[in-house]
């Protein structure tokens, strides 16, 4: 079990740090003045010499790596000194983001290798696919102060954590899915309104949903 988890860890590092490789190989048909920051729309908004890509690319990869070891080991990190989740689960998650950080890389090296732009048909197709990602693994995680919905009335009731989970869980899983349909096939400025209306959506009803169980609740404890 050991050497299949390290093995599994190696792939994941390599998978990470491909983009880099990737750089390397392009190096030479790359301009010499390229994006190096990206705004919120993912548009660059600052050039510089491509020297710079090693630092964006390299952060970009690092983090990635960075999430991905921090959630195998989230339990040891627990107060509460538990195993917050089966492992199988946070191995999933963290395999995902990875994934996801990795796909961002190689986007910003081809679109800068082909001299084109990122554009919202690729990106927000791809945030809705890790919204629903994470959302068909919410089920399964167990109460905790590091992943979840963590609210003051989550955390103090497993039946609360459970119940708005297993609502969270569909709604951020079918709600990712058509918020990554929708991309691509709506013009660009509605694609990205509705993305983020089906975000607040999937982030609001849960929390009043969890908010009214914790007074249901508090009620029963008072009669």
């Amino acid at each position: 079990m050991q050497t299949r988890s390290s093995l599994v860890n190696w792939v994941i590092i390599i998978l990470a740090l491909s983009p880099v490789i990737y750089l390397i190989l392009i190096w030479s048909s790359l301009p010499g003045i390229v994006p190096v920051h990206y705004n919120l729309n993912f548009k660059p908004d600052k050039m510089d010499t491509k020297d710079h890509l090693w630092l964006l690319i390299g952060i970009i990869s690092g983090i990635s790596l960075l999430v991905y070891f921090l959630l195998l080991n989230i339990h040891k990190f627990d107060p509460k000194q538990r195993r917050v989740s089966s492992s199988f689960v946070f191995t999933k998650l963290a395999i995902g983001i990875v994934v996801f950080l990795t796909i961002i890389n190689f986007l910003i090296l081809i679109s800068i290798k082909q001299n084109s732009k990122i554009t919202e048909k690729s990106l927000f197709p791809l945030l809705g696919l890790l919204v629903a990602f994470v959302g068909n693994y919410m089920n399964n995680l167990k109460p905790n102060y590091f992943a979840g919905i963590r609210l003051p009335w989550t955390l103090s009731s497993d039946y609360n954590w459970r119940k708005t989970h297993q609502l969270a869980g569909k709604l951020w899983f079918w709600g990712g899915l058509l918020a990554a349909i929708l991309s691509l096939f709506l013009p660009s400025p509605s694609s990205k309104i509705i993305f983020f209306i089906i975000l607040f959506i999937m982030i609001v009803i849960p929390i009043i949903y969890s908010y009214k169980i914790f007074k249901q609740e508090t009620q029963n404890n008072n009669a």
